[in-house]
């Protein structure tokens, strides 16, 4: 497995879906420029609704989304991988999924995955989140084969359930994308130390593009886009504004550092509590 470069694109969306393209489209340009290989962006990468039942309004399904095949496109012309941290699809009239797409260097899409994990919450800061009443949740994990091996796909709350990530680097993943939409307050406090843990439990390379900064709709995101070596290190990292991260991505140190540590094949079924 060779070595790669790996980049995260940060964004700040807004609800307007031609200029999140735009502004997407330029910064992935940036990052086949500087050499990446692999391009990621976040979560909710064409529109950051107001509410829920904008976002509905605004979504399209899947064939009639506006993005997909301007993606496609350019990850066929840039002869890049893309992963488009996430897309709001129509799955009905009540419902959106929340979908990741891997985006080949032939313009195909190779693997969907629609976010398992629903972000409803309270937050003592006055803010409240309720991902369900609009959004469908996904029923199965999902892996993508690349060139350089397997990478495991995940979307934001997924973050805070292990499992997940354990049964992805099971399956052979050498790397995860946790592409997010983290808000200030919850980032702050858990973003650096999750995305490590993630890493460091399953001997794995984290790729986690982000939004950032305070939106159009008044929602404040974290920032902080990342890359984690497989041994916690973080390799690059973005602060709060748009731009791109990049780093170069050796699979081999996946394998070093399962040696180091073998825990995935000492897990074991155990009874209760």
């Amino acid at each position: 497995m060779s070595r790669f470069l790996a980049a995260c694109v940060q964004l700040r969306s807004s609800d307007n879906v031609d200029e999140n393209i735009r502004t997407t489209s330029v910064l992935i340009r940036e990052a086949r420029k500087a050499g990446a290989d692999f391009v990621a962006t976040p979560e909710n990468t064409t529109l950051m609704a107001p509410d829920g039942g904008a976002k509905l309004e605004r979504s399209r399904v899947e064939d009639q989304d506006p993005a997909l095949p301007i993606f496609a496109a350019l990850a066929g012309e840039l002869g890049i991988w893309l992963l488009i941290g996430s897309l709001a699809i129509k799955v009905d009239d009540k419902k959106t999924a929340n979908r990741s797409f891997v985006i080949g260097p032939d313009g195909k899409i190779a693997a969907r995955y629609d976010k398992i994990h629903l972000f409803d919450v309270d937050l003592p800061s006055g803010e409240q989140y309720r991902e369900s009443n609009t959004v469908a949740g996904g029923s199965a994990a999902v892996a993508a084969d690349l060139p350089w091996g397997r990478i495991g796909l995940s979307i934001c709350y997924d973050l805070r359930f292990p499992h997940l990530y354990r049964s992805l680097a099971k399956s052979g993943a050498f790397a995860l994308t946790v592409p997010s939409a983290f808000t200030e307050t919850t980032g702050k406090a858990h973003w650096h130390v999750l995305l490590r843990a993630r890493a460091i439990e399953n001997g794995a390379f984290v790729i986690a593009p982000a939004q950032g900064g305070l939106h159009a709709n008044g929602r404040r995101t974290y920032g902080h886009s990342l890359i984690v070596s497989p041994w916690g290190e973080i390799l690059a990292e973005a602060g709060t504004e748009p731009g791109m991260i990049l780093a170069e991505i050796d699979p081999a140190a996946c394998t070093d550092a399962r040696t180091r540590i073998p825990s995935l094949r000492h897990d074991r079924d155990y009874m209760g509590p």
